[in-house]
């Protein structure tokens, strides 16, 4: 899709309806941790919980348990529970979370780069 291509011709015309799923998955994407858990996974995979809850500086371990169940639920995260003692768990991508990273990157780094312009406001 390029810059000039109607958002109409992209997605078909119930996306903009309430009760399309388009908008549950993208409420599930872009909540407000999903994006940085899955460029995480994207980043460096398997990851470990620690390791992800590091990543997403911030994030409480509600939120990243309720994250990583919603992402995995979706299908575009893996979790790999090894039977030993003490547990040890590891999280990943699963194709379709790769597929979708490899848009979702591209839009986390233009936000980093625009960010500051973003939120210093239109210019005066």
């Amino acid at each position: 899709m390029t810059v000039s291509t109607p958002v109409s011709a992209v997605f078909p015309d119930q996306a903009f309806t309430a009760g399309c799923p388009t908008r549950e998955v993208l409420d599930h994407v872009m909540s407000r941790w999903a994006p940085l858990v899955l460029a995480s996974l994207a980043d460096a995979e398997p990851l470990r919980w620690t390791e992800l809850r590091r990543r997403a500086d911030g994030i409480s371990e509600k939120m990243l348990a309720q994250t990583l169940k919603r992402l995995e639920r979706d299908g575009l995260v893996r979790r790999d529970a090894k039977p030993v003692v003490p547990p040890h768990v590891e999280y990943s991508l699963t194709s379709t979370g790769r597929e979708l990273t490899d848009h979702l990157v591209p839009l986390l780094s233009w936000i980093a780069h625009n960010a500051e312009t973003i939120l210093a406001g239109p210019p005066a």
